[in-house]
């Protein structure tokens, strides 16, 4: 097998599975089911109450619409919070562990903002190789870690694992040990998150999900959230019974969207690699965050076709990688993770998310965009 080819293989087997459109319009439904069992008609047509409500000591909306999610993924309990995702994972972590723990994570470059809560926190870290199952468990067995953290969505191009497979090595060796999923870019799009193959809280953004800027959501153990409700006491620093209502609104609504999305991602990698696009050596379907479309092309022009994307109506820097605002689609530097692996795709490779357009605008725009980055 030539190298080129055995690339190929290791990007193909670090694609996550996708959900059908079928599958999405049932989660649809399960989650419509949800609210029905948890809000009576007239509270679900509300807007939302604020502050600290004497019985819940949070809005009770805010408090409904967290046991509708919980039902809906199978847990004991939820928190929205604040922050987005980085703020659900710095608050999980820091319920879970004090300055000076030490938490185990995959070998491999951290997500930025990851790596700051680690620093802020003052947590100690011990790699292990997530795609090595063996190791993982070896890991386990003779470490004094007290957290165990996943990120659902790859890390580096060569990643393998599954997090079915590696939630299940943990906990056979050490079922008491916490396990903590960053399920960011995740949530809605793939087969199952953490906390539903095993794991004991999952956290991600609710902004990518459709929902209200600066609102997370943790679902896991009652005993960490417990936690949570109870020192987040300040009537400001709750999720208002507004934002609640907007998330599980607009929650209804991104799966069978992200599902749709899917397919175009698979539509415009094929179509890439039949050579529709000249000056394009190879194309990918990649987890770097979100699923989407790594491509490498032929010149170290990647910078100059972002720029240009611009002008000929691609979105070239994120909101919320796949925000409510993400309509066009994003052609757009590879992560920094992935750059940090392989740091030839700064000026080699593109990163193309569809967002809500076919791949036959994405085609257009890099019909475009290419050959003047080569001529300029």
């Amino acid at each position: 097998m030539s190298s080129y080819d055995a690339k190929k293989l290791k990007y193909a087997e670090s694609v996550l599975p996708s959900l059908s459109i079928e599958e999405a319009k049932k989660l649809q439904f399960k989650l419509v089911h949800m609210m029905s069992r948890h809000f009576e008609g007239k509270q679900f047509l509300s807007m939302g109450d604020l502050g600290v409500s004497p019985k819940w000591k949070r809005p009770e909306q805010t408090y409904r619409a967290e046991r509708a999610i919980a039902d809906f993924f199978e847990t004991e309990e939820c928190a929205l919070v604040r922050g987005a995702g980085t703020g659900a994972i710095r608050i999980i972590l820091s319920t879970l562990l004090s300055a000076g723990d030490k938490m185990l994570i995959h070998f491999a470059p951290v997500y930025t903002t990851t790596k700051e809560t680690i620093r802020i926190l003052g947590i100690q870290t011990e790699k292990v190789d997530f795609n090595e199952l063996n190791s993982v468990r070896e890991a386990v067995k003779n470490t004094d870690a007290k957290v165990f953290y996943i990120q659902h969505a790859r890390q580096q191009p060569t990643d393998t694992y599954h997090l079915k497979e590696v939630i299940e090595a943990v906990k056979t060796v050490r079922p008491d040990l916490p396990i903590v999923v960053d399920d960011n870019y995740c949530a809605f799009k793939t087969k199952g998150i953490g906390v539903e193959y095993g794991a004991d809280y999952s956290t991600f953004s609710g902004f990518k999900v459709l929902g209200p800027e600066g609102v997370a959501i943790i679902v896991g153990k009652k005993a960490g959230l417990d936690v949570i409700h109870e020192r987040n006491y300040s009537g400001g620093g709750q999720v208002q019974g507004y934002e609640a209502m907007e998330l599980l609104r607009m929650m209804t609504f991104a799966p069978v969207s992200l599902a749709i999305q899917n397919e175009q991602v698979e539509e415009l990698c094929r179509r890439l690699n039949e050579g529709e696009v000249p000056g394009i050596k190879a194309a990918y379907m990649t987890n770097a965050q979100s699923k989407n479309v790594i491509v490498e092309l032929e010149m170290p022009v990647a910078q100059k076709v972002i720029a240009l994307s611009d002008s000929n109506g691609a979105a070239t820097h994120p909101v919320g990688a796949e925000s409510k605002y993400e309509i066009i689609p994003m052609i757009y530097r590879v992560s920094g993770s992935f750059i940090e692996a392989q740091p030839k795709l700064k000026e080699y490779g593109l990163r193309i998310n569809p967002m809500k357009a076919g791949a036959e605008t994405i085609i257009d725009i890099l019909k475009k965009g290419i050959p003047a980055a080569l001529k300029d």
